[in-house]
């Protein structure tokens, strides 16, 4: 388990702060209301998002968050590049994995962190 990683999640519509390091924004489709020039995002990756299949089936619905894990996973296995990426940038700087979802314990961006913290 890597658990030099620098990360952390937090909804994109917090205000940006100091400590916040690299964001990157996993969502396939740009949070209402935020312009970019709030976001100050340094990435937006469509690619680890959930596809929008998988995206539409959960609904952020609490109920389905262990299956909607699992599939996550599973999609982002084909991502494996990817998250190495961030699993490098990660032991310089801190990451900060932004979304859009109300729910703060059952959304991507933790399962995001929690994949890229078990390799």
């Amino acid at each position: 388990m890597a658990k030099n990683l620098k990360l952390k999640t937090k909804r994109i519509y917090e205000n940006p702060a100091n400590n916040d390091g690299y964001r990157l924004l996993v969502d396939r489709i740009w949070p209402r209301g935020i312009s970019k020039e709030k976001a100050q995002l340094d990435e937006w990756n469509k690619d680890l998002a959930p596809s929008d299949d998988l995206r539409k089936w959960f609904g952020h619905q609490e109920e389905k968050f262990q299956e909607f894990k699992e599939r996550y996973r599973k999609e982002l296995e084909n991502c494996e590049e990817e998250l190495e990426r961030l699993r490098e940038m990660s032991k310089k700087k801190r990451i900060c994995i932004l979304y859009g979802a109300k729910d703060k314990e059952h959304n991507q961006a933790v399962v995001l962190k929690d994949v890229l913290e078990s390799k």
